[in-house]
């Protein structure tokens, strides 16, 4: 079925992620709530088909107007997103195809000597893992702890009068190993306690001492030639690695939570709410707001949470940010987290910031093919503190080998994208031995020279693969050129990727998602890349030059033949004049015994 122009639009946006998909029919209303492993090829699906399996999808997608999605970090917690936001919204679709079934967990019971068991209900007081996609995969970890740590499975009340006065006796699971019999006073409550510790490490998606146990009992059946008990151990070790023990998207802990996080390009910020009810995901939504003043992302979040939060009405006591914000509400709590859970709760939203940031500016380009170079342009020139927009950007790289053949190469990057054309390579001519400082001011003093005999329009910035040494050397050839405030001057240190000013002693550092650093990253990269095959040829053009091809009179034929009789230079070096008659005429013959001395 043919899409319209603004859904075409939409789905040339659609990231390659796992997450949930909402279409809105004509009022705006959610119809439908669907999960993807990847959203691009599903959401996609729905237009390119010529047939559909029913009436009822034929229907759907008649009335699709609008799409909305939020992505997830996983394909499960695409599924337990999914699960929540269908209770949330209804969709009359889902209603229609789908069953409103709650995901199980595990629970780790509060009592004496507790019990660990699986629970489709929350009303159990104690600690829960989950909530699981996959039954098999619960089940296999249930067991697998069972299985290391024995512990009881009944519900007999094991208070200490109990097992005192001998009101129990041990059962079959006992017998066979799968309790140690703490009913009877067999194990102490310290080291049933010790096992629970070990289960509560397992279920928090520490996984290696699982793990490594399955490995050597494997391994064991193996030599002991069980080959089916190892195939079981195989079966279970495919099962763990698809085992979740966290999930990022629902904790039954995490209630009445407020999730803002906020990504930000040089014009706008891009909040991201997330509201977490009963520890579930029930709205997700992006707001743009646009910069006056060059904003920093803490004012923006000072000034969004407010409005957002009365938009949505929430009542929640618990604020959550991936950043400290001076703002104070009455009755709420803020807070920047720093592990778990609810630091991945913010990490998520995080990404669907930056998702939507990608997205508005994708769209953006749809409608304007020039607001993504300007929108760079401006990105880098704030960045990096510039005059004017960095339209013309040129880089050096230098290669050598023990200081032989040195070589310098220059790209030229305009409006942030390669000019292979422009690319020029260096010889260089004044320096001996590994002296790198010495070829780039080298390098750099030729280019500009004859860019400016030539007339020819110089960089705005001059990139430089390296430390703050390589700058200096560099700002010494432009200052000789008497180009010191015509062109900025910056290198780019690969350890940690920071950034040197010519004449600045500290460093700055740009965000690792920044387009700003990615360009300069690239260039110095395609710097390095072109300089070394530069290197590369002249090595193997050096290493092919003989020392016969320095004797007159010696050409291709007369060496292939000294060659053939005598197998080395060396060798060629150390015969005599009757010899090398044998293999040449005597006037080349002559010329060979000159020429050796």
């Amino acid at each position: 079925m043919k899409a319209s122009q603004h859904i075409q639009n939409i789905l040339t946006r659609l990231p390659h992620q796992p997450g949930v998909y909402k279409h809105f029919n004509e009022a705006g209303v959610v119809i439908y709530v669907g999960k993807a492993k990847d959203l691009k090829k599903r959401v996609s699906s729905y237009f390119n088909r010529k047939t559909y399996e029913n009436n009822k999808t034929k229907l759907l997608v008649r009335k699709i107007r609008d799409i909305e999605w939020i992505v997830a970090p996983t394909e499960q917690d695409a599924l337990l997103l999914e699960n929540n936001l269908i209770k949330e919204y209804r969709p009359v679709y889902n209603i229609l195809l789908k069953d409103d079934k709650t995901f199980p967990f595990i629970v780790l019971k509060k009592e004496r000597f507790p019990r660990v068991f699986s629970t489709r209900v929350m009303s159990i007081k104690g600690e829960y893992f989950g909530p699981f996609t996959s039954l098999k995969s619960m089940k296999t970890v249930l067991d697998l702890c069972k299985k290391l740590y024995p512990i009881r499975s009944c519900s007999l009340n094991l208070s200490e009068k109990n097992i005192l006065h001998k009101k129990f006796r041990v059962c079959l699971e006992y017998h066979v190993g799968n309790c140690l019999g703490p009913c009877v006073g067999k194990q102490s409550e310290d080291d049933y306690s010790k096992s629970i510790k070990s289960i509560q490490h397992v279920l928090r998606g520490n996984l290696g001492v699982v793990r490594d146990h399955l490995k050597r009992e494997m391994n064991e059946a193996v030599v002991g030639l069980a080959f089916e008990r190892a195939d079981i151990f195989n079966s279970k070790l495919k099962s763990l690695d698809k085992y979740q023990a966290k999930s990022t998207v629902v904790h039954p802990k995490i209630d009445g939570v407020d999730v803002f996080t906020i990504a930000s390009d040089s014009s706008a910020g891009y909040v991201n709410f997330m509201l977490v009810v009963s520890g579930a995901i029930v709205k997700g939504s992006t707001f743009e707001v646009k910069k006056r003043l060059d904003e920093s992302d803490a004012t923006i979040l000072e000034a969004a949470i407010p409005l957002i939060r009365e938009k949505f009405k929430s009542k929640s006591k618990k604020i959550f940010t991936p950043l400290k914000v001076d703002l104070e509400i009455s009755g709420v709590s803020i807070s920047v987290p720093e592990k778990g859970d609810k630091k991945r709760l913010v990490d998520m939203s995080e990404k669907n910031a930056r998702f939507f940031m990608k997205d508005k500016q994708k769209h953006q380009e749809q409608i304007d093919p020039e607001a993504a170079t300007k929108r760079l342009m401006d990105t880098m020139q704030a960045d990096l503190r510039l005059t004017e927009h960095p339209v013309h950007i040129e880089c050096f790289d230098n290669s050598n080998l023990q200081g032989t053949s040195p070589t310098s190469a220059c790209v030229v990057f305009r409006n942030g994208k390669p000019a292979k054309r422009d690319y020029r390579n260096f010889n260089i001519r004044t320096v001996v031995g590994p002296d790198d400082f010495a070829s780039m001011r080298e390098a750099v003093y030729r280019r500009y020279k004859r860019l400016l005999e030539e007339k020819k329009d110089l960089p705005q910035l001059l990139v430089i693969d390296g430390g703050k040494g390589q700058v200096s050397h560099a700002m010494e050839a432009v200052e000789a050129l008497g180009l010191r405030g015509v062109i900025t001057v910056v290198g780019i240190a690969k350890r940690l990727e920071e950034l040197f000013f010519a004449g600045d002693s500290a460093p700055i550092y740009l965000d690792k998602r920044s387009p700003t650093l990615r360009v300069i990253q690239q260039m110095r990269n395609e710097a390095h890349r072109f300089s070394l095959a530069h290197h590369r040829k002249r090595r193997s053009k050096a290493s092919l030059h003989s020392e016969l091809d320095d004797i007159k009179g010696v050409g291709p034929a007369i060496k292939k033949k000294l060659m053939s009789r005598f197998g080395s230079v060396t060798k060629i070096r150390e015969a005599n004049l009757e010899e090398l008659l044998e293999a040449v005429g005597r006037g080349v013959a002559m010329a060979i015994r000159k020429h050796f001395g």
